[in-house]
């Protein structure tokens, strides 16, 4: 259960439009995507847009057979934003919950609104 909340919560980070001054909205391209999957229990994940929206995940089965099985996820997303300040979200989501950690490049501080929805 909580996997499918962590993946929909980085669906929606990862939907949300970035503006750049630099490219078109109407013309943005896939410049990398990877999709593996490494073995049973194991997937890695990845993206890049020329808009600047990239994604990495991989996730791993731990105590497989268990009635405490889960999947441990660890990635990072990040956009432009309508600023023009690059936003990054690293994250670990596992048994202890999804723990994000934010940054973001010169020019702007995270906005609350964005720590408030990751945080929950």
């Amino acid at each position: 259960m909580k996997l499918i909340v962590v993946l929909c919560l980085v669906a929606v980070a990862v939907a949300a439009p970035a503006q750049k001054v630099n490219y078109s909205q109407d013309n943005v391209q896939l410049v990398r995507l990877n999709n593996e999957y490494l073995d049973p229990g194991r997937y890695k994940y990845g993206f890049e847009q020329t808009d600047g929206q990239t994604q990495d995940q991989e996730g791993v089965l731990i105590n497989e057979g268990r009635e405490d099985e889960s999947i441990a996820v660890t990635g990072s997303f990040s956009w432009v934003g309508p600023d023009g300040v690059l936003y990054r979200v690293t994250y670990k989501a596992d048994d202890n919950g999804y723990q994000p950690e934010i940054e973001q490049g010169p020019g702007g501080a995270v906005p609350s609104a964005v720590v408030a929805s990751l945080l929950g």
